[in-house]
């Protein structure tokens, strides 16, 4: 379920909510039970690791590849 972080206009705590992406735009009381709050545009988090790309085979380093006839036949 996706978070969404709040800030309180009465008292400016900043919160955040776990809610469906249907009530993404209800209404947030504060954990201070202010009413009037804003949502906050949130940066959006992804877990991992980057890798390094799959080298690309060079030419002319062997084995096979390619061509018309697969790569072990012409000469």
């Amino acid at each position: 379920m996706p978070r969404y972080e709040y800030r309180c206009r009465t008292c400016g705590d900043t919160f955040e909510l776990s809610r469906p992406m249907a009530e993404s735009s209800a209404p947030a009381s504060c954990p201070s039970g202010h009413d009037d709050t804003v949502k906050l545009l949130s940066t959006v988090a992804v877990g991992g690791t980057a890798s390094a790309p799959a080298p690309t085979p060079r030419a002319g380093a062997g084995g096979g590849g390619g061509g018309c006839c697969g790569g072990g036949c012409c000469g």
